[in-house]
This record gives C-alpha cells, sequence and structure tokens, in this order.
C-alpha cells in the first residue's frame, strides 16, 4: 500500500485515501478495508460504529497513519485495534 490508495469498507459506505501508511492494515467498522467493494456488506462491529465524516483527516498518533475520508459511513476507523482519532486543526497565527 502506498499514499494515494483509496480504501473501501466491507461493513458501510466508509471511503478513504491513504495519505500516511503507518504500521498496519486499516480497518473501518471492526472489519478490514479493501480496494473494490464487495457486493455482500457484512454489519459494523458495535464497538467501532462512530461513524466518519466527510473531509476529515483520521491519524494514529502511535504509527504514524493518516487517512482522509472522502465518503463518509457508519463504520469507524482503526489500525489494528487503535481507533484513529479526527486530526486537530493548526491554530491560526495572531494577527496584533
Amino acid at each position: 500500500m502506498k499514499p494515494g490508495t483509496r480504501l473501501k469498507s466491507t461493513v458501510c459506505e466508509t471511503e478513504v485515501m491513504v495519505i500516511r501508511v503507518g504500521n498496519g492494515a486499516f480497518e473501518c467498522g471492526g472489519a478490514p478495508m479493501v480496494d473494490e467493494r464487495l457486493a455482500e456488506r457484512g454489519a459494523p462491529n458495535p464497538a467501532f460504529s462512530e461513524g466518519t465524516k466527510i473531509g476529515k483527516r483520521y491519524v494514529d498518533v502511535e504509527g504514524g497513519a493518516e487517512l482522509l475520508c472522502v465518503k463518509a459511513g457508519q463504520g469507524s476507523l482503526s489500525s489494528g485495534l487503535v481507533a484513529l482519532h479526527v486530526k486537530d486543526a493548526k491554530p491560526l497565527p495572531s494577527s496584533d
């Protein structure tokens, strides 16, 4: 996998673009993400069903992974068992 790769969830509508690869395989809703959407979808794991928001960057602080959500869905993103968190915006400099 390399930066720019698009991944799709197998349990919901979520689609992401890989910005930084990090240490592991990515999951959505507790199921592995794939390059091509499957015809049959499973159900998201309730522990990983907080949802994703379009346009937000999700990061794994420890592993260095970063994903950009290009299509929102019901499953939440993780790298292995580590949940990915929304990346905070950088504060703008003061205009004194």
